[in-house]
């Protein structure tokens, strides 16, 4: 690999292993797999295509990486750096693009935007998979994001659950999504990003709704219950890793509790 393409900080090795443990845990890569790489411009994002590119030159299996970018069409996204980014390693990456401030205004979504803009990113990216014959998507959420979304489902009452590592696709012609990053901790990528040179991929226009939301209130509980058991995060895992279905109150028979 060329300088270009290496990821630099302290943490790298501990990035290396984390991430190699989910895709061998999981199963998350095989021989032959072509992979598109959801490349949003955040750092999370950055740092899973670098593990990647390096996994893929010292892993026993052969596999093929594109990056993807979703382009929501404002202004202030940095479309052109993030691929010039790719550009300058030899990185194939692709572009697709959607005008997201008309869509939204046509269904009157400025005050909620976020819902529909992530049905129709992920939606763009499985086109953009189908089209270029890829059978894995891999997505950028870490250990806090898994934790954020069980919380969320357990407190909507939406069941004891979280994002799958690997999630095989509800048609048969998208991409299975895996998530190479799911035992990492923000705090690992975040740290790891201020060694690297990553394009400032420009501020959500949205950002006051996202930092408002459900997402952003159970990641900074995360942090909250961490001060008071510094292994909560590796518990999480543990505990997820080792269901007691006869403890929780289903009912025999009866996959839904409230039926």
């Amino acid at each position: 690999m060329t300088d270009a393409e290496l990821l630099r900080g302290p943490h790298v090795k501990e990035l290396w292993r984390l991430a190699g443990e989910a895709i061998g845990r999981f199963g998350l890569i095989g021989e032959g797999d072509r992979i598109l790489v959801g490349l949003s411009g955040g750092k999370d994002s950055f740092i899973l295509l670098h593990l990647l590119h390096h996994f893929r030159a010292a892993a026993p299996v052969g596999f093929q990486i594109i990056a993807g970018t979703f382009d929501p069409g404002y202004p202030e996204f940095n479309a052109e750096g993030i691929a010039a980014y790719c550009r300058e390693r030899n990185w194939e990456h692709r572009r697709v693009k959607l005008p997201m401030e008309e869509l939204l205004a046509a269904r009157h979504l400025e005050s909620a935007p976020c819902g529909l803009c992530s049905r129709l990113r992920r939606g763009k990216l499985y086109g953009l998979a189908c089209e270029l014959g890829c059978n894995k998507l891999a997505l950028g959420q870490h250990l806090d994001d898994l934790i954020a979304s069980f919380f969320m489902s357990v407190c909507r009452g939406q069941g004891i659950r979280t994002m799958a590592v690997s999630a095989r696709p509800e048609k048969p012609e998208h991409p299975t999504v895996i998530r190479p990053l799911a035992l990492i901790p923000e705090k690992l990528l975040k740290e790891t990003a201020g060694y690297n040179d990553f394009p400032a991929a420009g501020i959500c226009r949205y950002e006051k709704e996202l930092n408002s939301g459900d997402r952003a209130y159970f990641r900074a509980l995360t942090d909250t219950i961490t001060e008071k058991v510094p292994d909560f995060r590796s518990n999480f895992i543990n505990s997820l890793s080792r269901p007691l279905p006869e403890n929780l109150l289903a009912m025999p028979g009866c996959a839904d509790p409230g039926k």
